[in-house]
């Protein structure tokens, strides 16, 4: 079976089955016999949210909502797939992502541009438009109900201008997609959690980052529910944690800044050494060939990101 945590609040988060065990969640939010899913994977998830609505003994009508917080593909790429199994479902997303899950062709250009056709297609493949009549518009305040709950979507832009989080007042859960960062469950140690900002291209921006967090941080919430990976808890310590090691990215992108051509190379090897000094700090005894490993598309991304953003601001 599959990772499963079932948290008893309504949430359960599985794994989205996507390029390796425990990246990738798939938040499953039940109440009243409805349900809304919160994040798809890619098309490879399909067959883990059949199992979980069977494991739960619910059926395909009983999906009420996909909700997507960003269009990222790791987020979205299974959006079509999973419409097409759920044909009473509506799929929910920020306004500035809409026409592109109604029409993906520049969504896919766009990461074929970052990671290369031949990765797209083994780890995306056809990524299914969706009819647009199927699709909500999340805007600022749109409040979903679902069975007894009330689901309210808020704009979060830092990691993207298309990322939405989901406010669930009933279980005191906000749903965060990539802006509360990252959270892996390797990296525990002794029931407590690390955490590292995303700064992944071409949206990313550190003073609204830092608002959106604040943000969440407003709804004082009991937990956060990330992508990667499930339930966060001790969020003011978390929260703290994320602000300066977002100050610390974008100082590490400043310094080399007028490097040329070693820019980004010089970027991803201090992002990376500072990461692996905190993880140390943090208790983490894992070897630093797992780390790495574990970490290796994050710090390229990052990197990117942060010499994007350098390149563009004020623009």
């Amino acid at each position: 079976m599959f990772d499963w945590r079932d948290y008893g609040n309504g949430i359960i988060a599985f794994d989205a089955g996507y390029v390796r065990p425990i990246l990738a969640a798939i938040h499953m939010i039940v109440d009243d016999g409805r349900v809304a899913f919160v994040d798809t994977g890619s098309n490879d998830s399909l067959p883990n949210v059949v199992a979980a609505l069977d494991r739960l003994g619910l059926g395909r009508d009983a999906v009420d909502y996909i909700v997507l917080t960003h269009i990222h593909l790791d987020h979205a790429g299974g959006a079509g797939a999973l419409m097409r199994e759920f044909p009473g479902a509506k799929l929910v997303v920020h306004p500035r992502g809409s026409r592109h899950m109604a029409e993906p062709s520049r969504l896919v250009a766009g990461v074929t541009a970052v990671y290369g056709k031949e990765y797209v297609d083994t780890v995306y493949g056809d990524i299914l438009p969706i009819p647009a009549e199927r699709i909500v518009d999340a805007h600022d305040g749109l409040t979903l109900r679902l069975g007894g709950r009330d689901l309210l979507m808020i704009d979060t832009p830092g990691h993207a201008r298309h990322h939405i989080c989901i406010v669930d007042r009933k279980a005191g859960a906000i749903f965060t997609g990539d802006m509360f960062g990252l959270s892996y469950r390797e990296f525990d140690v002794e029931g407590r959690q690390f955490i590292q900002p995303t700064t992944s291209p071409t949206q990313f921006d550190p003073v609204d980052m830092h608002a959106s967090i604040d943000r969440l941080m407003s709804f004082t919430p009991r937990a956060m529910y990330l992508t990667h990976y499930a339930q966060v808890v001790d969020l003011p310590a978390r929260a703290a944690d994320l602000h300066r090691r977002l100050d610390r990215h974008v100082a590490i992108a400043e310094a080399h800044g007028g490097d040329g051509d070693k820019r980004h190379a010089a970027t991803r090897d201090e992002l990376t050494a500072y990461i692996l000094s905190e993880l140390r700090a943090h208790g983490c005894a894992l070897p630093e060939e797992r780390i790495l490993d574990i970490l290796a598309t994050d710090l390229e991304l990052n990197a990117q990101g942060l010499t994007y953003w350098l390149d563009h601001r004020g623009r």
